[in-house]
């Protein structure tokens, strides 16, 4: 099992919008395709900053979930168009991370 946290900066003042496209439109829709969405995160110090974490069980359950979702025509079609506006995709910073044994996220 592994984590994988995903760093977004907002464009200028889209935060709110990005916050809510992503309640509303991206988690229920990777939710429904069989992601599993831990949480997701603003920052306090950084108005631009949006975190969330999602949790799969190995690297062939990601391959296939990645495409049953970034592979849709939902998502090419719907959603991608709208995340262009809202974030800065060359900022976009992925970690991969394993959690230890006494981890309470597992």
């Amino acid at each position: 099992m592994f984590f994988e946290f995903r760093f977004y900066q907002m464009r200028p003042g889209k935060r709110d919008a990005w916050v809510t496209f992503m309640d509303d439109e991206i988690i229920p829709f990777q939710q429904l395709k069989g992601m599993v969405i831990v949480g997701n995160f603003v920052g306090e110090q950084d108005e631009h900053l949006y975190v969330w974490i999602r949790r799969f069980e190995s690297e062939e359950e990601r391959v296939a979930q990645y495409k049953a979702v970034y592979e849709t025509d939902h998502w090419k079609n719907t959603v991608s168009p709208q995340v262009a506006e809202l974030i800065d995709r060359e900022k976009i910073e992925v970690v991969r991370l394993a959690p230890t044994s006494r981890s309470i996220l597992r």
